[in-house]
């Protein structure tokens, strides 16, 4: 266990069909009470714990984590946090971007490392439809600006790639962003929870993807940067077929197509504090009834310990199996409520 996930917030300003589809997320949909949520402080306790369990990434997601109020302070908290070895965390978020122009500098001045940026494509009607709130692309482009100026990188900018919908945007993106700095990756689109509608064959598998960016830019495959990482990663090549560091990189995640359940290294904190060893999960475990309950420390690690130890989760793997054109088959926990 290298990796967690803590969504800080099941809110979000977005209703994108492939996580938050309107017609299920409405004005009347009821979201955690406050007094639900773990506080900075119980967040902040959990994550010494993990570190101190051998985690070495921390990265905070939401709904939308910029939603959550003085988010900054949570960042001090967990930037203050140390290895075993006495190193830092890799402390990180995820965010659609809609906020970032006007966080980006206090984010980075409160100890935030790196952004990354979820944008499905540059075309503003395409991304208005996507989102569904008729949010313009170019407030996310500039949020993107801001968190390069203000030093929130490298960025890396992920692109959830549903084929009816916005597989025509991959070229504009990819050349869009090679030789910018920034890592650009596509995402299968996946079956998480229950009410995003999943088919099979809106799935535009990262094979796919990586055929058809090479007909205009060559790629050369590269080794993973870290064990158990999630993207596959390409070089932009040069004139002799060589990476380019110059152009820069892109990734692809293909959790449905190529599942990678054995080499999974991360974990998921809910905002009330259940644990998920799974983005597929049907159920998690409960860790803040621990806290709260004025459990130590000692208590809580040995929890977590047992659970990482006896986790079985490979749903992706078991997918496969499943004829084609299957949907969700079980009710399994929102993207929205444990975070990407």
């Amino acid at each position: 266990m290298r990796d967690l996930r803590i969504s800080v917030t099941d809110r979000c300003n977005f209703r994108c069909n492939y996580c938050m589809p309107k017609e299920v997320f409405d004005k009347d949909y009821q979201y955690l009470p406050h007094k639900a949520l773990l506080s900075f402080e119980e967040i902040t306790r959990i994550a010494k714990v993990f570190a101190a369990q051998g985690v070495q990434k921390i990265r905070l997601t939401g709904g939308e984590p910029l939603l959550r109020k003085d988010l900054e302070r949570l960042i001090e908290q967990l930037a203050a946090l140390r290895t075993p070895e006495g190193l830092p965390l890799d402390l990180t978020l995820t965010t659609n971007g809609s906020l970032l122009a006007r966080k980006a500098q206090s984010l980075k001045a409160a100890g935030l490392q790196r952004v990354t940026v979820s944008l499905d494509g540059l075309d503003d009607a395409v991304f208005r439809s996507m989102n569904d709130v008729d949010f313009p692309v170019a407030d996310v482009l500039e949020g993107i600006e801001a968190a390069r100026a203000a030093g929130l990188g490298p960025i890396k900018i992920n692109m959830v790639v549903k084929r009816s919908t916005n597989a025509h945007e991959i070229m504009p993106m990819a050349r869009h962003f090679v030789g910018s700095g920034m890592v650009l990756r596509f995402i299968e689109y996946m079956d998480v929870g229950h009410t995003n509608g999943w088919r099979m064959n809106e799935v535009m598998p990262s094979s796919e993807v990586i055929k058809l960016i090479q007909t205009e830019l060559p790629l050369v495959p590269l080794e993973p940067s870290s064990p158990g990482e999630t993207a596959q990663r390409w070089a932009y090549a040069d004139a002799f077929g060589q990476p380019d560091p110059a152009l820069g990189e892109i990734g692809v995640i293909s959790s449905v197509t190529q599942a990678f359940c054995g080499d999974c290294n991360r974990a998921r904190l809910s905002t009330e504090g259940q644990l998920y060893l799974c983005l597929f999960a049907v159920r998690g475990h409960d860790l803040r009834t621990i806290i709260r309950s004025g459990g130590s420390d000692v208590e809580l690690a040995t929890s977590l310990s047992q659970i990482w130890q006896a986790r079985s989760d490979n749903y992706s793997e078991l997918r496969s199996a499943l004829p084609a054109d299957t949907g969700v088959l079980v009710r399994r926990v929102e993207m929205s409520y444990i975070g990407g």
